[in-house]
C-alpha cells in the first residue's frame, strides 16, 4: 500500500514508477518508499474525481448519506486509534501522547462535519423580495474537484481538516501530502476504501512539490484549492489558480506574538509559553514564537523560564516521558540551527539551548531554544523559523505591547495574558490577527474558525467556515404570476 497511489478507488503504481524515501526523524533512518508522483499520475487522480463528480454518486447523496460515510471513516479511525498514532510518530517525529491527541481531534473532525452534512439536507434560504410575483430561494452545492495540499507538521490531522468537510459538501477530492510525512495521508485512503467511499471520491497521491503539488495546483480539472504550507510555496500556488480563475483558500505561516503584562500569574505564563512555542517541536504555523513581557515581571518570569525549559525532556516520541522529539526532517534542522547561528550574529542574546543535545547524536534533535534581548530587525524575530526557537522582548505599556505585537507581515495568531478583563479585551481587539488566545496558548477547536491576516492566508478553515470553503452559493428565483413584460407581450397596442 505505501508504495503505491490511491486513484479511482484502487492502489495503483506511479506512472514512471519512481519511489521516495521516507525517514524517521529520530535515527534518520529509511523506513519506507512511497510512489513519487509525476504530472501523468496527477491526471489519472483528476480524471478520477472529475468523473466521479460530474458521473458518480457522491455529490448527489444526501447529506445524511454523505454523513453515514464520513462516521464509519471515523469508526475505523478510532479501532487504529494507536496504531495510526505511532505511525505519526515514525512519520514525524513527535512525541506519542502529541500524536494520539492528533488522531483524536482528526476523528471528531470527521463526527463534526457529518452532524454539518446532515444540515445540508434541509438548507435553503428563502429569499424576501419586493416583488410578490417572484419567489427566490438560496441553496448551497458543493463546488466540484478539490485539489487539497497539505504540510508536514500535523500529517493526519491536517488531511481530517481539509478531507472532512470537502466530503461533506460533496466534494470529490485529490489529497497531496508532503513528501516528508506521506504515511499518514495513505492510511486514511485505506480507512475511505474500507468505509466504502465510492471511488474517485478521494484521490490520494504522495510526491514532490514539484512534480505532484504544482501540475495539482495548475490542473484545469481542479476547480478548488486548498493549500497549508509556506508563503512562498502558496503564493505559487495561487497564480496557478488565478490562470483558470480557481478557488483557492490558503493557511499559510505566522510569527505570532504572546504578550505577557505585569499583573500575570507568573506559573501560568511560564506554562502557556512553553506549550506555546516547544509544542511540536515548534512546528506550528500559530506557535507563539515572540514573547513580549512588560518590564515589571520581565526579570521573574524569564528566570522561571530558562528553568523550565532546561528540564524538558528530549527524545525518540516513542519513549514515554518525552516532551520534545525531533525535527521533521535533515533539510528542517540545518534550517533551524542556521537560524540560531544567524540570531546570534544580529544581535540577540543566547540564553539557553541553541545546539543538538550531547545524549542524541543520531537524529534531527534541537534543544528548546529562547533568544532575549531580541532586536526587532533580526530575522529572529521577522521570520518563521518553525522550530523550538523562542524570540523576547520586553516592552513598556500596553500601547508599545500591540504596537509590537502587529508590527509583522503576519498575522495568524496572538495571545495576550493579563488579570485584567478589560484590558485582555482591549487588546484582543487591537491584534491584527485570525486568532487571539487570552491566558494561553495554542488552544483549537473544530467548531471555531482557523486562518489568518495579511500574508498568513485566505479564508479560514474549521468550523462552519470550513464547510463553506467547498460550497458553491446558488440563487433560484422563480416566476409565479404574470410580470408586467408578459402582459406587455400579449397586449402591444
Amino acid at each position: 500500500m505505501y508504495d503505491q497511489l490511491y486513484i479511482d478507488g484502487e492502489w495503483q503504481t506511479a506512472t514512471r514508477g519512481a519511489r521516495l524515501g521516507v525517514f524517521n526523524p529520530a535515527s534518520g533512518a529509511l523506513i519506507r518508499q512511497v510512489a513519487a508522483a509525476g504530472a501523468e499520475d496527477i491526471d489519472k487522480a483528476v480524471a478520477a474525481a472529475r468523473r466521479a463528480f460530474d458521473e458518480g454518486p457522491w455529490p448527489r447523496l444526501s447529506g445524511k448519506a454523505r454523513a453515514a460515510c464520513l462516521r464509519a471513516m471515523a469508526g475505523i479511525m478510532r479501532e487504529r486509534q494507536l496504531g495510526l498514532a505511532l505511525l505519526e510518530v515514525e512519520d514525524n517525529g513527535k512525541p506519542l501522547p502529541e500524536a494520539q491527541w492528533d488522531v483524536e481531534d482528526a476523528i471528531g473532525c470527521f463526527d463534526y462535519y457529518a452532524d454539518l452534512a446532515e444540515g445540508l439536507d434541509t438548507e435553503a434560504l428563502p429569499i424576501a423580495l419586493p416583488d410578490d410575483r417572484f419567489r427566490c430561494r438560496v441553496v448551497r452545492e458543493p463546488m466540484g474537484v478539490a485539489g487539497l495540499i497539505i504540510p508536514w507538521n500535523y500529517p493526519f490531522l491536517m488531511a481530517a481538516w481539509k478531507v472532512a468537510p470537502a466530503l461533506a459538501a460533496g466534494c470529490t477530492c485529490v489529497l497531496k501530502p508532503s513528501e516528508l510525512t506521506p504515511l499518514g495521508a495513505l492510511e486514511l485512503a485505506a480507512i475511505a476504501d474500507a468505509a466504502g467511499l465510492p471511488a474517485g471520491a478521494l484521490n490520494v497521491v504522495t510526491g514532490l512539490g514539484n512534480e505532484a503539488g504544482a501540475p495539482l495546483s495548475g490542473h484545469p480539472g481542479v476547480d478548488k484549492l486548498s493549500f497549508t504550507g509556506s508563503v512562498p510555496t502558496g503564493r505559487a500556488i495561487m497564480q496557478a489558480g488565478a490562470q483558470d480563475i480557481k478557488n483557492v483558500s490558503l493557511e499559510l505561516g505566522g510569527k505570532s506574538a504572546f504578550i505577557v503584562f505585569d499583573d500575570s500569574d507568573i506559573d501560568a505564563a511560564v506554562e502557556w509559553t512553553l506549550f506555546g512555542i516547544f509544542w511540536n517541536q515548534g512546528q506550528v504555523c500559530s506557535a507563539t514564537s515572540r514573547l513580549l513581557v512588560q518590564e515589571g515581571v520581565y526579570d521573574r518570569l524569564i528566570e522561571r523560564l530558562i528553568d523550565a525549559t532546561r528540564r524538558i525532556r528530549i527524545g525518540d516520541g516513542r519513549l514515554e516521558g518525552v516532551q520534545l522529539g525531533p525535527l521533521v526532517s535533515a533539510g528542517q534542522y540545518e534550517k533551524v540551527m542556521q537560524a540560531i547561528e544567524r540570531g546570534r550574529r544580529e544581535g540577540a542574546t543566547l540564553a539557553c539551548g541553541g545546539r543538538r543535545p550531547d545524549h542524541l547524536p543520531q537524529g534531527w534533535f534541537v534543544e528548546p531554544t529562547i533568544f532575549v534581548d531580541t532586536p526587532t530587525e533580526s530575522a529572529l524575530w521577522t521570520e518563521e523559523i518553525f522550530g523550538p526557537v523562542l524570540a523576547v522582548r520586553r516592552f513598556g505599556d500596553e500601547q508599545e505591547a500591540v504596537r509590537l505585537a502587529n508590527d509583522s507581515r503576519y498575522g495568524l495568531a496572538a495571545a495576550v495574558m493579563s488579570a485584567d478583563p478589560e484590558r485582555c479585551r482591549r487588546v484582543s481587539r487591537a491584534l491584527r490577527a485570525g486568532i487571539v488566545w487570552v491566558n494561553c496558548s495554542q488552544p483549537t477547536f473544530t467548531q471555531a474558525p482557523w486562518g489568518g491576516y495579511k500574508q498568513s492566508g485566505i479564508g479560514r478553515e474549521l468550523g462552519t467556515w470550513g464547510l463553506d470553503n467547498y460550497l458553491e452559493t446558488k440563487q433560484i428565483t422563480e416566476y409565479t404570476s404574470e410580470s408586467e413584460w408578459g402582459w406587455y407581450l400579449k397586449h402591444p397596442s
